[in-house]
């Protein structure tokens, strides 16, 4: 198989809290109109990247992990189907009161496990919500959910732009309005809607709840902050390398760049690259090369062992743990 850095088109999502600011901030060249999500590097049903760059222009993402998963994922990877789903998320409005099932209580009541993390992007401040009120026990949320005042039992996090928020499956949530996030997540669209704020859907009819499914999977005796601190790893004239995250589904790391760095990769992770501020040049092999923008996503395969990143921005890496 040919590897080499791979673009994808962008798929987006027209959910009724979205705004335009994922077209306007990273120069989109888009139609008026709602960019809610845009899904970056996905390998799911709901929304299939597409190659748009090199010789595989045009193929869809599974096709390529269907010919080399290992190549692509992970020398250490047991199946062809991508893990994790990388989007960007624009915030207009609040998004619904939220839960997603983990990897126990999807096995147990369906649905795909999510647990995901939140990259603030955004040069405002703004809020998230993460997680319940010390010693909140389902009968008191449940009451609270029927009274519509559920957003008095979930802590209410500030945060601004490089904040980072983990958030478990489990764990109930909502993204206030104002937020440009960088998510990454387990591959999954299970979500379980619990509240939705008296919001109609783009029908004109409020958009369905899911009270009796998020009750089989929230966490309640979760209590950690969700709140990420930051850890430098390193620091030289060209690079400042800082760990982001680091769960039991990806790791996410920040490189600030000034000048040229020299990745080197021994197939046992894809590196997928979002470039966050400034223009990144990739070179690969002899004599390739690709330029990327700010706000645009690429990912290197793992069989590919080595490649160079030049130029002045921040970059967000996203790998297998």
């Amino acid at each position: 198989m040919n590897l080499y850095p791979l673009m994808f088109k962008p798929v987006y999502k027209d959910y009724p809290w979205g705004g335009s600011r994922i077209p306007e901030t990273f120069n989109r060249n888009l139609s008026t109109g709602i960019y809610a999500e845009s899904w970056e590097i996905t390998d799911h049903n709901d929304g299939m990247s597409i190659v748009e760059n090199g010789p595989y222009t045009g193929e869809s993402f599974r096709s390529l992990l269907k010919q080399a998963p290992q190549a692509i994922i992970s020398n250490r990877s047991k199946h062809d189907a991508f893990p994790l789903l990388i989007k960007l998320i624009d915030a207009s409005k609040k998004l619904s009161v939220q839960v997603h099932p983990n990897d126990l209580t999807a096995a147990q009541y369906g649905g795909e496990p999510k647990t995901e993390m939140w990259y603030l992007l955004g040069d405002n401040k703004t809020a998230v919500y993460c997680g319940l009120q010390p010693n909140t026990t389902q009968h008191q949320f449940l009451a609270a959910v029927e009274n519509n005042t559920s957003e008095e039992l979930l802590q209410r996090i500030p945060v601004q732009k490089e904040s980072a928020i983990f958030v478990r499956g489990g764990r109930v949530h909502a993204i206030d309005s104002g937020c440009l996030i960088l998510e990454i997540q387990q591959s999954s669209n299970t979500t379980y809607r619990i509240y939705d704020w008296g919001r109609m859907g783009n029908d004109g009819k409020p958009r369905e709840l899911h009270i009796e499914k998020a009750v089989e999977v929230i966490n309640w005796d979760d209590t950690e902050n969700p709140l990420v601190e930051p850890i430098c790893l390193s620091q030289t004239d060209t690079l400042e390398h800082w760990q982001i995250l680091a769960c039991d589904y990806f790791k996410l790391d920040k490189w600030i760049l000034n000048g040229s760095h020299v990745c080197t990769l021994d197939g046992s992770t894809f590196n997928a690259l979002f470039i966050a501020e400034g223009q990144i040049t990739l070179t690969w092999g002899s004599d390739n090369s690709l330029t990327v923008p700010t706000g645009r996503s690429v990912l290197i395969p793992a069989g590919l062992s080595s490649y160079t990143l030049t130029g002045t921005g921040t970059i967000l890496r996203t790998a297998l743990p």
